[in-house]
């Protein structure tokens, strides 16, 4: 049987077993760090599900999740690079978005993809802004790091798990 990729994006996304996992301060760290960095009221970790995205942590709001449709971090899994949406209300992807036209109001929206080794994209960090903006080249380039970092961490986690389990294994044999 052979996989889409999108089938075999989301086995990679299951195989860190992050989703639905309790608050963890080292993400917090990482999302406060670039509301502050970017000087935006939001910032979210987000990971896209079948059909869902959910926030393994944010700033700015207070939400876990919501439908993959319409959430524009399906979207930016879509770009290797940074996505950027200066602004929402007139750029034809996204003006009819609920977000956008709705109460939150989102108007500026950029993400780096969260890019496992083998290059799937999990999810994103994005930063969120109710006013519209550019992000220039250096910004850029420090939300892939960000993206990066909280790669590294799901990276280490998920050996730790894998360690575990082997050692476990070990143990009860």
């Amino acid at each position: 049987m052979e996989y889409s990729v999108e089938q075999r994006r989301i086995k990679a996304l299951h195989r860190y077993e992050i989703l639905d996992t309790p608050a963890d301060g080292c993400y917090d760290e990482i999302t406060s760090l670039a509301t502050k960095i970017f000087d935006v009221p939001i910032s979210i970790i987000s990971l896209v599900d079948t059909d869902r995205i959910w926030f393994k942590s944010t700033y700015g709001i207070d939400s876990d999740q919501i439908p993959r449709d319409p959430g524009l971090c399906s979207s930016a899994i879509m770009s290797d690079d940074v996505y950027v949406v200066e602004n929402a209300r007139l750029d034809p992807r996204t003006m009819a978005n609920p977000l956008v036209a709705g109460v939150m109001g989102l108007q500026f929206y950029a993400a780096a993809p969260l890019t496992t080794s083998d290059g799937y994209h999990l999810g994103t960090i994005c930063i969120i802004d109710k006013n519209p903006r550019i992000l220039n080249c250096k910004e850029g380039s420090i939300l892939l790091h960000l993206s990066r970092i909280v790669m590294d961490l799901f990276d280490v986690k998920l050996q730790a798990k894998i360690m575990y389990k082997d050692l476990h294994t070990k143990v009860l044999k």
